[in-house]
């Protein structure tokens, strides 16, 4: 299931109204069908490590520039907290990707998502858990601020 916490502005006959959101949606776009072939030739039941270095792979066959287990700093207070979290993929300096291979998605997952998104300051996150049958299906959630 594909969900949208926030819809994207369209215009008044629907185009999108900045070059930034098409971009993101092309990006997201390439990546989730990155995933779903690695869904596809990998199927359900491996280690969230294996999906991760089979996405690099993709990803990099694509041509898509990212960031793998990028370490991220979060400001507190005026308190500097180094390495603080970690992104699974950065892409295009603009998506963040996260990867699970869990039972189900939980709503702490989205959360986790969200927070990446706030303090990256990007608008957009793919959330896949690779442990499902049919991974556009069940085991995809889009997020936007």
């Amino acid at each position: 299931m594909v969900t949208e916490n926030t819809e994207l502005g369209h215009g008044e006959h629907g185009e999108k109204t900045t070059a930034e959101t098409m971009i993101e949606e092309k990006l997201t776009e390439q990546i989730i069908g990155a995933a779903v072939e690695v869904h596809r030739e990998l199927g359900p039941g491996l280690l969230e490590s294996a999906y991760q270095r089979a996405l690099a792979h993709e990803l990099t066959l694509r041509g898509l520039q990212f960031e793998e287990q990028k370490l991220c700093a979060v400001t507190y207070k005026n308190l500097l907290i180094e390495n603080a979290y970690r992104l699974d993929f950065l892409v295009g300096g603009k998506v963040v990707v996260e990867l699970k291979a869990v039972d189900a998605l939980l709503d702490v997952h989205e959360a986790q998502v969200l927070t990446y998104l706030r303090f990256t300051s990007c608008r957009v996150g793919l959330l896949f858990n690779f442990r499902t049958t049919l991974l556009t299906k069940h085991g995809l959630s889009r997020l936007v601020l």
